[in-house]
């Protein structure tokens, strides 16, 4: 939810990114380089290296947030438009969707697609559905009726329409700080089904420290905030069901039609750690959202020394990593031996003639021998 990106610059002119229209002398394109350089977390994470094995081909992540436009160059033929359960159908749309939906799937543009912002698994689709409204939305605070349950039953949509995973980068749904049964019911649901829930851990770690829900939700993959030094930041909530943490300040994301914002939050981090996921998904199509989620949790850099912190979760999110611990969880069962002479189906047959007449010789054998036995103690 947009309560949980926290703008810095939206010109963003210290690393010198700005909007295509500010000046004549700026292009579109340069913008598009100036925001894949300030990409920091494609290193951190070590995305170019798990991209040799997965880019997140046939993966489909559900982004539940406030809508999703698909007319930003790095999101084109990436997004799949589901419907709008907030019941407001005016208001702001889709600016926080669709900085979300960057970091998971954005493809970038221009000359071998270098520019722009690319996500963790820039080969996935993107299934949007708008359950939320923007934080600076005026109908936010009179949201009608019909945003009621809007998060639960936006997971069981995402579910019926073939999600892999699904990303809730907010706190709200029906009871932020307190939960609901219709959406823990949703969240038991779609892990039943297969689906793999991340969702970000909240932004007031330095003062309230609440329990954020979707997150707190058993089974939902927690994921908070670190900056640059892979430090926790002071925002980032720390509870005892945090799964790992990822980057999280000063971010770029796609904003609008055709321009950048820099942010802070753990949105950003919960939308990266739902890329790694879909990375998985589609390497291992079959893994159970349980073992992706150890994959992501044993797949870590930075782990605290006990395994395990209301701080860090299980470390920092490393994309290379969860592969390979994915790779060595999703080991094929042993196959026996097949019947025939086949290529693959093992040893040829043995006749059953020989091994019948063998049983019953020594079946003959172990009677005599029982009655010889028997015959001992009887004296």
């Amino acid at each position: 939810m947009s309560r949980l990106l926290v703008p810095v610059l939206v010109a963003a002119l210290v690393v010198g990114i700005a909007p295509a229209s500010a000046s004549d002398d700026v292009s579109f394109d340069d913008v598009g380089e100036a925001a894949r350089a300030g990409q920091w977390q494609l290193a951190a994470m070590r995305l170019p290296e798990a991209w040799r094995s997965s880019k997140g081909e046939g993966a489909v992540v559900a982004v539940l947030d406030t809508g999703v436009n698909c007319c930003h160059p790095d999101l084109r033929g990436a997004v799949v438009q589901g419907p709008d359960l907030t019941g407001a159908a005016k208001g702001l749309w889709g600016w926080h969707g669709t900085a979300m939906a960057s970091l998971i799937a954005g493809r970038g543009h221009g000359d071998e697609r270098k520019g722009g912002v690319i996500g963790v698994a820039p080969a996935a689709r993107v299934l949007s559905i708008r359950v939320t409204l923007e934080n600076g939305d005026p109908l936010r605070v009179q949201q009608r009726s019909g945003g009621h349950d809007a998060l639960a039953r936006g997971i069981r949509y995402a579910v019926d329409h073939g999600a892999d995973v699904i990303s809730m980068s907010l706190g709200g749904g029906s009871g932020a700080w307190e939960g609901s049964a219709s959406e823990e019911e949703a969240v038991k649901y779609a892990i039943d089904k297969g689906a793999v829930l991340v969702a970000s851990s909240g932004n007031d770690g330095e003062s309230a420290n609440r329990k954020n829900f979707p997150a707190a939700y058993p089974g939902v993959i927690a994921v908070g905030a670190v900056d640059r030094s892979l430090d926790v930041t002071r925002f980032s909530n720390r509870q005892d069901y945090l799964s790992v943490v990822a980057p999280g300040t000063e971010i770029v994301t796609a904003d609008g039609d055709d321009s950048y914002v820099m942010s802070d939050g753990t949105s950003s981090a919960a939308a990266m750690v739902a890329g790694i996921a879909a990375l998985i998904k589609s390497a291992h199509p079959d893994m159970s959202p349980y073992d992706v989620r150890t994959a992501i949790e044993l797949g870590t850099r930075k782990r605290p020394a006990n395994g395990h912190s209301a701080a860090y979760g299980h470390g920092v999110a490393d994309a290379l990593l969860a592969l390979r611990e994915a790779d060595r969880l999703d080991v094929p069962a042993p196959r026996l031996a097949g019947p025939g002479p086949y290529p693959g189906d093992g040893p040829p047959p043995v006749s059953r003639g020989p091994v019948v007449a063998g049983m019953v010789v020594l079946v003959a054998a172990m009677s005599a021998h029982v009655l010889v036995r028997h015959r001992k103690r009887r004296r």
